[in-house]
């Protein structure tokens, strides 16, 4: 039922930018906290950005700060991750989730990859030099 559609990777040299989007399907995702997470070859997945279900809150892995910003749009039930200043260490597969838990303002389960019920299947992001 529930269905997580990422679209907008591809390849870019570096300093450019993409934007990311994640379409949501199955139930409405507007009340619940939303994430981007991305895996290297050989690397476990790591948090990228979060955001919270109203979107009043945010938070960011450090080597992303200044350059990601996540945002949704909960009308049309999708998450976007727009990428500026694109770096070579940023290639991966990047992976939206959502969780249906309800985690506190600050919370460190917003970081954690086993705190999320639903995953896409991933697009590829690759920053050449």
């Amino acid at each position: 039922q529930v269905q997580l559609v990422e679209s907008g990777g591809g390849l870019v040299q570096a300093g450019g930018s993409l934007r990311l989007s994640c379409a949501a399907s199955g139930r409405s995702f507007s009340g619940f906290t939303m994430g981007w997470f991305r895996q290297a070859p050989g690397k476990e997945r790591e948090f990228v950005a979060a955001i919270s279900g109203s979107g009043a809150y945010t938070y960011y892995e450090d080597s992303v700060k200044g350059r990601f910003t996540i945002s949704r749009d909960n009308a049309k039930n999708t998450l976007y991750l727009q990428m500026n200043n694109l770096k070579p260490e940023d290639t991966a597969v990047y992976y939206c989730a959502v969780t249906t838990k309800n985690f506190l303002v600050g919370s460190r389960l917003y970081y954690a990859t086993n705190q999320y019920d639903y995953w896409g299947q991933g697009t590829q992001v690759t920053v050449s030099s």
